[in-house]
């Protein structure tokens, strides 16, 4: 059997985690990048949040710490945007996967209710439509859920790069 007998055997609901698993590995690749080109540049970010706070006038140490962490916050916050999308993508595909089994074991018990019992492939397409998606629906949230947290990690190392290069030129610097 060829994937797109398996897609097509599992009738609209795998057509629709077809379009949520290439739309959700779209925006992870996305992400991905954008975390790779925004970690390469941290120097940079980090000088940015200086310039933004050496405008700022105060001698309080916890206080300037805590404006440097929002600023960073305000740049990491940029690129947060999409993240919910995979999210919601990892948690939604098991409930379509779920879905599709119960559709397709409703359609085979309405099948054996018009027909009988009497010919197994009469209800074979529904028990078929119900593992298909059930194993659809797995897939993509098991790919969304790995893809998501692996992210969200990148994303605090991110932040910790650069709070470490924050923390090291605030120190160098008033000490």
């Amino acid at each position: 059997m060829s994937l797109m007998h398996y897609i097509e055997s599992g009738g609209i609901i795998m057509e629709v985690l077809v379009v949520m698993n290439t739309i959700g590995i779209a925006v992870m690749v996305t992400k991905w990048v954008q975390f790779l080109r925004f970690n390469s540049r941290k120097k940079y970010h980090a000088d940015q949040i200086v310039k933004d706070f050496s405008g700022l006038g105060s001698n309080d140490r916890d206080t300037l710490l805590l404006i440097i962490k929002e600023l960073l916050q305000s740049r990491l916050k940029r690129l947060e945007s999409g993240m919910p999308t995979i999210k919601i993508i990892a948690t939604t595909a098991t409930l379509f996967g779920l879905l599709g089994t119960v559709v397709g074991v409703l359609m085979a018990f309405e099948a054996i209710a018009k027909i009988g019992m009497g010919d197994p492939s009469v209800f074979a397409n529904g028990i078929s439509m119900a593992l298909v998606t059930t194993v659809g629906g797995l897939i993509v949230a098991i790919i969304h859920t790995i893809g998501y947290n692996y992210l969200i990690a990148y994303l605090d190392t991110i932040e910790a790069n650069i709070e470490a290069e924050l923390l090291l030129r605030f120190y160098g610097e008033r000490e």
